[in-house]
C-alpha cells in the first residue's frame, strides 16, 4: 500500500468528493507504483485554514513512494497528480500543494 494523506477544507470541492477522489488516487498510485493508496482524508474545520487571511481552499495531498524516485520520475508523478486534482476537483493549481517523498 501506498500512503496517502489529503488535507482538505471541510465543505469544500475536494472534501465533497472524497470517495471519487481516493479512487482516483489509488488508481493513479496502482498505474504508476504498481501498489493501490491507502489515503488518510483529513478535512479542516472551517474557520481553520487560512491564506492571506482568507478563508483557505488550498488542499495538501501527500503521499510515499515505494522506492527512490529519480528527480525526472518524481516531477513528472507530481505533474500528474496536481493535474488530477484540478480536474476531478475544479481547483487551481495555486490551491494544490502536492508532495510525492522517497520512504524512509
Amino acid at each position: 500500500m501506498i500512503n496517502c494523506t489529503c488535507i482538505v477544507q471541510a465543505g469544500q470541492t475536494p472534501d465533497q468528493n472524497e470517495a471519487e477522489l481516493k479512487a482516483v488516487l489509488s488508481g493513479f498510485t496502482t498505474g504508476s507504483m504498481g501498489e493501490a493508496a491507502q489515503v488518510a482524508w483529513i478535512p479542516v474545520a472551517p474557520g481553520n485554514g487560512f491564506t492571506e487571511g482568507k478563508p483557505s481552499t488550498s488542499s495538501i495531498v501527500s503521499l510515499t513512494a515505494n522506492e527512490p524516485l529519480s528527480p525526472n520520475k518524481r516531477e513528472s508523478l507530481l505533474r500528474e497528480l496536481v493535474d488530477i486534482w484540478t480536474l476531478n476537483t475544479g481547483c487551481s493549481v495555486d490551491e494544490i500543494v502536492a508532495v510525492i517523498s522517497d520512504p524512509a
